[in-house]
């Protein structure tokens, strides 16, 4: 009868670990989704401004005092 009842514990102790790691693996797809997301973000602002012609906005920078 306590082998039994040791066998039991043992796969509940399987079921909760599975269901843990199963948890865990989705949590870490989400959080890896989001990162990614966040870096194209992050790359797409990174890009100069452009005209409505296509060409670089030099800003200020390009400009000539005078």
């Amino acid at each position: 009868m306590a082998d039994e009842t040791d066998k039991s514990a043992r796969q509940d102790a399987k079921q909760a670990r599975a269901s843990r790691d199963d948890r865990l693996k989705s949590a870490l797809r989400e959080n890896l989704k989001r990162r990614k997301v966040q870096a194209r973000e992050r790359a797409a602002g990174a890009e100069p401004p452009q005209n409505d012609n296509g060409s670089l906005d030099e800003g200020a920078a390009g400009k000539t005092g005078g």
